[in-house]
């Protein structure tokens, strides 16, 4: 983009619920286009009203259509839903490959839904953040509804669902997917289960399996409220006790109770003080997170800066940051 892009047009745009200014700015802001932090702080002021839901999982669990099916059932409501879905990587283009979206279908040109892909692209952080900066300008243009929809497979799919109000873990019946889980890291920021296409063989061998899980990790709880994890409010406070529900999200059958518990737990966040915090918890993860990539440009404008005569120089790798780095802090004191 260039210099003269109009933050405050976009804005306004955005702010007015515009699809297609929301598609162009989550396209400014993934692709860090001059400008972007302008539009996302415009912005801001607008930002705290919807809910963010987490839907995370192995590949294969469903998750997209139970994305799908749990949306329905908020157009039933009359309400807006905005869905980010992570993609893998097109291994060609670099971009989303647009799986989620073409298995949602018919559900993309509804009035009342706006579906963004994100491409994972092996990023960590980056992903994260701009996830999270789709969801801001989502919430900014009305949506009621945003869900995150994530691979469910890396750290940075984690970062992501940790940014929801709520999160929903999504496991099949298949054997071992309850102790994978919990190897995975998802057991920790899960705030309810689903186990879909419970039509399948083991459905309640998994459900019990993970009540097992559940009731050993509140049994280990520390009283001070030390943990800190999910479900765990600590200092006395009512404890969040996670529900399972069964799904057949391709048949809607169990996604009016999985919506009912999504509902219960934002009640829990709010009644017990965690949805402020959470929240207040995630702007400051959010500045953090500028912070940093606002230095990793500037150590890339350091890289591209330095003489042929200092990167060639025969220093280690180490003694070469330095230097670059003290260079870099002269350069700022001058200015």
């Amino acid at each position: 983009m260039s210099a003269a892009f109009d933050a405050g047009g976009l804005a306004g745009r955005i702010a007015g619920g515009e699809p297609l200014a929301l598609a162009r700015g989550i396209s400014h802001v993934e692709n860090e286009s001059d400008g972007f932090e302008a539009l996302l702080e415009r912005l801001d002021g607008r930002t705290g009203r919807a809910r963010r839901i987490g839907i995370t999982g192995p590949p294969g669990a469903g998750k997209s259509t139970l994305t799908a099916a749990l949306t329905r059932h908020y157009l039933e409501q009359s309400l807006k839903v905005g869905i980010v879905a992570v993609d893998p990587t097109s291994p060609f283009t670099g971009g989303a490959l647009l799986g989620d979206r073409i298995r949602m279908g018919e559900l993309s040109t509804e009035p009342g839904v706006f579906i963004r892909s994100m491409a994972s692209r092996g990023s960590l952080g980056g992903l994260a953040t701009a996830t999270r900066e789709a969801a801001d300008l989502m919430d900014a243009a009305g949506y009621d509804r945003v869900i995150l929809e994530t691979l469910g497979v890396g750290q940075a799919e984690l970062d992501i669902a940790v940014s929801a109000d709520t999160t929903a873990v999504v496991l099949v019946p298949e054997s071992g997917d309850g102790v994978q889980a919990m190897k995975a890291g998802l057991m920790e920021v899960a705030d309810l289960f689903v186990i879909n296409k419970s039509d399948r063989p083991g459905a309640d061998r998994l459900e019990k399996e993970i009540a097992i899980i559940m009731s050993i990790r509140f049994a280990n709880r520390p009283a001070s409220g030390a943990g800190g994890g999910a479900g765990d409010p600590g200092d006395g406070a009512e404890v969040w006790r996670m529900p399972i529900t069964q799904t057949v999200a391709s048949e809607a059958r169990g996604v009016e109770e999985f919506a009912a518990h999504l509902d219960r737990h934002f009640d829990w966040l709010r009644s017990t003080g965690r949805l402020e915090a959470n929240r207040r918890a995630a702007r400051l993860r959010r500045a953090h997170d500028a912070l940093l990539r606002r230095s990793q440009r500037d150590a890339q404008r350091i890289w591209r800066a330095a003489s042929p005569e200092t990167l060639d120089s025969g220093a280690s790798p180490y003694a070469l940051a330095r230097r670059l780095y003290e260079e870099f802090r002269e350069t700022l004191r001058g200015t």
